[in-house]
C-alpha cells in the first residue's frame, strides 16, 4: 500500500471567515498549526509522496513548513475550486500509478486509522473513487450525500441544494481516495455550472457514473474526526476537543487534573503518574514532567523537562528549562531558556534565571536575578542578588563554586568567580574573583555622625 499511495493536501484557501492575515491552515490548535496535524496523519500512512496545494499567502505556508522533508508544493493561482486545486498536482502525479488520498489542511482531527480504513474500502471495491462521509445532526455548511437505492448518486453543495436535500444528514467529509488512472482526464471534464462559479470536485462523481466507473463510500465511525475549521469559533471548539482528549488520556494514565476545563495541555506533552496538576495550568510544546510532581495553579511550562517529585508553586513561568528530581520552584519564579536545576534545588519567589545552571542542593530563595551563571552545589544565594551579565556589548559569565555563600543585595559583576566555600558580604559589588574560602566585601565604610538628627531638626523648630 505504501509504495502505491500518494497524499495531496489542499491548503490554498484564504479562510475569509477567520478574519486574519494569517493563512487559515497556519492557525494553531493546541500549540501547532492545524496543517501540521494533517501532515502527521499523512506521514503515518507512509505514502510514496506528499503534495501540498498552496495559494493564499503561499510563501508564508511554504516558510512555515520548510522543516518538513519530502514535501512538494504546487501553486493554485487563482483559486477556482477544489477540482482546480487537485489539478495542480498533475505535474507530480501524471506519471505515477496507484491511489491518491486527498486531505484538507483545515481538517486536523482525522486519524491515520481512518485514512487506512478509507484505503482498505477503496481497494477492496476496486473503485475509481471512494468518498468519506459522515452522519451528523447539524449538516449545515456541508455537501450532502444523495443516494439512489443505497448507492451514491451525487454530492450536492449546500448553496446548490434543494430544501429537501438540505435535510439530509449524511455529509461529504471532503476526504477522498482516487485511482490515479482516470483522475486527471476526468478532472478536465468538470464545468462551473454552480452558485460559486467554481470547479467542484464533487462533480467528479457524475462524470465517473457516466463513464461506468465504480464510486464507493465509507462512513466515518466518528464524525468529530472530519470537522473542518472555517471560523474562530470552530477553531476554539476543535482546540477544546484536542485538550479534552489529552486530559482524559493523562487521567487514565494516573495523572490527577483537578479541573480539566481550565487545564491546557498540548498533545505532545508527557506527564508521569501520581503528578497533580491544579487549575489554570498550561503545559506546552515538548514538555516532559516526571512522576509525583505537583504543578500548582496558574503555572505555564513550555518545552521544559521536570524530573520526579518536582514542585512548581503558583504563578511560575518555565520556558526551555531542565529541572532535576526533588526541586522546588516559586511562587512567581521565571526560568528562561537554557536554565538547568540540579536535584533538590530551591528557587523561591520573584527569582529569575536565564542561561543558568544551579547545582544540587543550592538555594536561590528571594528576589534574585542570575543570568549567564554557573552555580555549584550547596550554594546559598541571598535575597536581592544580581549577576550583572551584560556590559553593554556582550554577555559575560559568573561562576559561583560549591558551598559558597552570597550575602543579600550583592552584585556580581561578570566576568567573575566566587571560589569554593567563599563568602560574599551583604551589599557588596564584586568586580574581582573571590578566592576559595575567602570573604569578599566591596562596599563603602559606614560612618555614624553623632547628634546629626537633632541638629537637622533645630533650624526647622526655630522657624
Amino acid at each position: 500500500m505504501s509504495a502505491q499511495t500518494h497524499v495531496v493536501i489542499l491548503a490554498a484557501g484564504q479562510g475569509t471567515r477567520m478574519k486574519s492575515v494569517l493563512p487559515k491552515v497556519l492557525h494553531p490548535i493546541a500549540g501547532r498549526p492545524m496543517i501540521e496535524r494533517v501532515l502527521d496523519t499523512a506521514r503515518r500512512v507512509q505514502p510514496a509522496s506528499i503534495s501540498i496545494i498552496v495559494g493564499h499567502a503561499a510563501d508564508t505556508v511554504r516558510t512555515r513548513l520548510a522543516g518538513w522533508d519530502g514535501i512538494q508544493f504546487a501553486l493554485q493561482a487563482p483559486q477556482l475550486g477544489t477540482a482546480h486545486a487537485l489539478q495542480q498536482a498533475e505535474p507530480f502525479l501524471a506519471r505515477q500509478s496507484g491511489t491518491v488520498v486527498l486531505l484538507s489542511g483545515d481538517v486536523p482531527l482525522l486519524r491515520t486509522e481512518t485514512v487506512r480504513q478509507l484505503l482498505d474500502v477503496h481497494h477492496r471495491a476496486g473503485a475509481a473513487a471512494t468518498v468519506m462521509t459522515a452522519i451528523v445532526d447539524r449538516p449545515y455548511g456541508y455537501g450532502r450525500i444523495v443516494r439512489t437505492r443505497g448507492r451514491l448518486a451525487r454530492i450536492v453543495e449546500e448553496r446548490d441544494a434543494t430544501p429537501a436535500e438540505r435535510k439530509i444528514k449524511e455529509i461529504n467529509a471532503g476526504i477522498y481516495a482516487f485511482d490515479l488512472g482516470p483522475l486527471f482526464d476526468a478532472l478536465r471534464g468538470i464545468a462551473t455550472q454552480n452558485a460559486q462559479g467554481e470547479y467542484y470536485l464533487t462533480d467528479l462523481i457524475a462524470i465517473y457514473h457516466r463513464r461506468k466507473l465504480t464510486v464507493e463510500t465509507m462512513v466515518a465511525d466518528n464524525p468529530v474526526e472530519i470537522r473542518g475549521i472555517n471560523s474562530r469559533t470552530e477553531l476554539a471548539e476543535v482546540s477544546r476537543l484536542v485538550r479534552q482528549n489529552k486530559n482524559e488520556e493523562l487521567m487514565a494514565a494516573g495523572v490527577t487534573i483537578v479541573d480539566p476545563a481550565t487545564t491546557y495541555i498540548d498533545p505532545e506533552v508527557q506527564v508521569g503518574p501520581d503528578t497533580v496538576i491544579h487549575p489554570g495550568v498550561v503545559l506546552e510544546g515538548s514538555t516532559r514532567i516526571g512522576s509525583m510532581c505537583e504543578i500548582q495553579a496558574h503555572v505555564r511550562i513550555a518545552d521544559s523537562e521536570l524530573g520526579d517529585r518536582v514542585k512548581v508553586n503558583n504563578f511560575c513561568l518555565l520556558n526551555g528549562a531542565r529541572v532535576a528530581a526533588g526541586a522546588s520552584i516559586g511562587p512567581f519564579a521565571h526560568l528562561r531558556p537554557e536554565t538547568s536545576l540540579g536535584e533538590n534545588v530551591r528557587i523561591g519567589n520573584f527569582v529569575e534565571l536565564k542561561k543558568t545552571s544551579v547545582g544540587a542542593g543550592s538555594k536561590v530563595n528571594h528576589l534574585a536575578y542570575l543570568g549567564d551563571a554557573e552555580v555549584g552545589a550547596d550554594v546559598n544565594v541571598g535575597a536581592g542578588t544580581i549577576t550583572c551579565n551584560y556590559d553593554g556589548r556582550e554577555k559575560r559569565r559568573t561562576v559561583i563554586q560549591d558551598g559558597a555563600f552570597i550575602g543579600s543585595d550583592s552584585q556580581l559583576i561578570a566576568p567573575v568567580t566566587v571560589g569554593k566555600g567563599a563568602y560574599v558580604g551583604a551589599g557588596s559589588s564584586i568586580t574581582n574573583d573571590v578566592p576559595p574560602g575567602a570573604l569578599g566585601i566591596a562596599r563603602g565604610r559606614q560612618v555614624n555622625v553623632e547628634g546629626w538628627a537633632e541638629r537637622r531638626k533645630a533650624p526647622a523648630e526655630k522657624a
